[in-house]
């Protein structure tokens, strides 16, 4: 009975134990529970409160790119309705050329491009802006040989007419290997201004062989930079770009397959592009600087400037410049010395670029008449002759074009005329006149036959200049060059291809006595018949 009174109690205490601790623990995951939830709703109202900033700064920032691209269309708008009717395609340029090259050729290539020697186009006024960095360029490379397979003389200015600009074409006409590289980086800001940065390196060789250095005339051509759309600029300078730095003129242009430039414009300066005052009219101004070299009387170097305003209305550019070289007349000239060397002069160029082969048919063609005095005298390299004559006279016309007669066959005239009087001597006379045409014909799409045929007659009085003999007499050139191309085998302006060629060349034997250090009547180069057989590579991209 005791016991069973002593286990009584203890049996309830056990009971009591084993009820309430389930409950005890239920208590406790309950508050855990509920811990763990408030925490999560917290994480979740702070996520979602996250949230809503980033829509609200996404919101923000799409109404800031509208913002920009309307401002961009409104820009390019104007600049579609305002623009020029565009040139010929180019490279460089060439883009540069523009150069473009012009290779600015133009020229080259020589630039788009331009490169000397590149096709070069007008550029759109606010053309859409590729950022970040690029990377353009032009060469030529080949070997040519005569009938005999010995050393020959080449070259588009070969001739005595050479000395004075007077190209005769360059196909199966050329030795060297010749190499622009560009190297550019532009930029847009959201605000819509543009930069662009501009490096050009250049090279041309005559050796055959893989290393060159000792002989190398490695050169940086151009290094400018380009600050355009600024939007402080308002008015007739609207959408206008502002450059300085040493660069080939943005508008040069040239006869690609004579190798040689219309006219030519480059040294260090700065200038502004596009200055548009209204909707047909605009105008570029710059000024350069050139140096002639080193004047032993005052033992200093001269430095030629040029300044230059540069007019386009419709298809139509209006181009006159100034120059002035103080102490040009005390210059020590290594030659003859000239009768009173120029220290001042000015160049004027009227040109006008068809989208239509001279209006007959589809393709395009230039033409250009210029004329300069003194200094300006030098009508295709502004500013690069520094023996001109205070008095010294220039005319000269160049005009020509391309068109596609039918599937297979294009044509490419050129016509390129000089006079110039009292040039370095008082007195001297030199006349040339150029006529050239290059036929391709398309025998399918990666290979083509091109045809060309120059003619040079020449009249040259240097009145003892450098010990020039007075000379007059004609020049011929036949070359055929079976071509091969990728693609668009027709088109004078794609590039690369690869061409073997056959040159035939003769001239009137007077002309071999006009300098001892000429190419004609050097040894084994004379009137009487010469053939020239090789290979050259070109491109541009």
């Amino acid at each position: 009975m005791t016991s069973l009174n002593i286990l009584t109690p203890l049996a309830g205490v056990a009971a009591f134990t084993l009820i309430t601790t389930p409950l005890a623990f239920a208590d406790t995951s309950v508050d855990q529970l509920a811990a763990r939830l408030a925490a999560m709703e917290a994480r979740l109202q702070a996520a979602e409160q996250r949230a809503a900033d980033a829509e609200k700064r996404a919101r923000q920032a799409e109404l800031r790119v509208a913002g920009i691209e309307q401002q961009r269309d409104k820009s390019q708008q104007v600049a579609l309705t305002n623009t020029a009717p565009p040139a010929a395609a180019n490279s460089v340029s060439a883009s540069s050329a523009s150069s473009a090259a012009s290779p600015s050729p133009s020229s080259s290539p020589m630039t788009t491009a331009a490169v000397p020697g590149t096709p070069v186009s007008v550029p759109a006024q606010t053309p859409e802006l590729a950022e970040g960095f690029e990377f353009h360029g032009y060469a030529r490379s080949g070997l040519i040989m005569n009938d005999a397979a010995t050393s020959t003389q080449s070259g588009p200015y070969l001739t005595p007419a050479g000395e004075t600009g007077g190209a005769v074409g360059r196909l199966g006409n050329e030795n060297n290997t010749y190499v622009e590289l560009n190297l550019e980086h532009k930029t847009r800001l959201a605000n819509g201004a543009t930069t662009r940065f501009k490096a050009m390196l250049a090279d041309g060789q005559q050796s055959y062989n893989d290393w060159t250095a000792d002989t190398s005339s490695l050169n940086l051509r151009q290094a400018f930079v380009e600050l355009g759309s600024l939007p402080t600029f308002t008015g007739a300078f609207h959408n206008s770009t502002l450059w300085a730095g040493k660069r080939f003129d943005r508008d040069n242009f040239d006869i690609h397959w004579l190798d040689s430039d219309v006219v030519f414009l480059a040294g260090t300066g700065g200038g502004i592009y596009d200055v548009r005052w209204n909707d047909r009219l605009r105008s570029n101004f710059s000024l350069y600087g050139r140096n002639f070299g080193d004047i032993e009387t005052v033992d200093n170097t001269i430095q030629n400037y040029i300044v230059t305003a540069n007019n386009f209305v419709g298809p139509f550019q209006f181009m006159l410049s100034g120059l002035r070289a103080k102490d040009n007349e005390e210059r020590v000239n290594n030659g003859v010395r000239n009768d009173n060397a120029g220290d001042s002069g000015f160049h004027a160029m009227a040109a006008l670029h068809n989208d239509s082969f001279y209006g007959l048919r589809a393709g395009q063609a230039k033409s250009a008449l210029l004329y300069g005095h003194g200094l300006g005298a030098e009508v295709k390299g502004i500013g690069s002759d520094g023996n001109l004559t205070q008095n010294a006279n220039t005319w000269r016309l160049a005009s020509y074009g391309t068109t596609a007669i039918n599937s297979t066959w294009s044509f490419a005239p050129a016509l390129l005329a000089q006079q110039s009087r009292d040039r370095y001597v008082r007195g001297d006379d030199y006349r040339w006149l150029t006529f050239n045409a290059r036929f391709i014909q398309e025998i399918n799409q990666n290979f083509a036959l091109a045809w060309e045929g120059s003619y040079q007659y020449m009249d040259l009085d240097p009145q003892g200049f450098k010990n020039r003999q007075s000379v007059s007499g004609g020049f011929y050139k036949l070359t055929l060059a079976p071509t091969f191309k990728v693609g668009d085998i027709g088109d004078f302006f794609t590039r690369p291809e690869i061409r073997f060629f056959a040159s035939w060349m003769n001239w009137d034997s007077s002309l071999d006595n006009y300098a001892s250090d000429d190419a004609f009547g050097s040894s084994g180069f004379s009137s009487g018949g010469e053939w020239n057989i090789g290979v050259q590579m070109e491109t541009w991209f």
